[in-house]
């Protein structure tokens, strides 16, 4: 299977890596240290430069209080494998991240969903979203 297919979903798991580093307020510097492993190959890691091995994903895993499973959640079957033969078993070559998940596990994103998550009053977080669509309908058309 060609490199670039495998990326997508490298990527996927990547960018859960680092969502999760980020909401534990987690240094690469840090993580790296529990996984015995260099700064920079968290950086790969997260990325998705470098493939992550089972045994090291049970690892990650630990170090960021998570099941295995985590870091597929979400990952759509249908839109990362491709058929079997003539692509089967592969991955497609769609983009790795979706924009979503790229902006989630991004360090703005992952605030911005803390922040949000501290406000406890339900009419008040309706308000929010209420006023965060209108300044996006303002200022240019949504991205999907």
């Amino acid at each position: 299977m060609p490199r670039n297919k495998e990326r997508t979903l490298d990527a996927y798991i990547g960018a859960k890596v680092r969502m999760r580093r980020l909401m534990l307020n987690m240094s690469q510097e840090t993580l790296s240290g529990k996984l015995g492993v260099t700064f920079q190959q968290v950086q790969k890691y997260e990325k998705g430069l470098n493939r992550i091995s089972a045994s090291r994903l049970f690892e990650l895993a630990h170090a960021l209080g998570v099941p295995v499973g985590y870091f597929y959640d979400g990952l759509d079957e249908g839109d990362a494998l491709a058929r079997v033969n003539g692509g089967k078993g592969g991955l497609q070559d769609s983009p790795p991240v979706s924009p979503l998940m790229e902006f989630i596990s991004s360090g703005p994103g992952v605030e911005l969903n803390k922040a949000f998550l501290r406000i406890d009053d339900d009419k008040m977080r309706r308000r929010l979203l209420a006023m965060v669509n209108d300044i996006a309908r303002v200022t240019g058309e949504p991205k999907s």
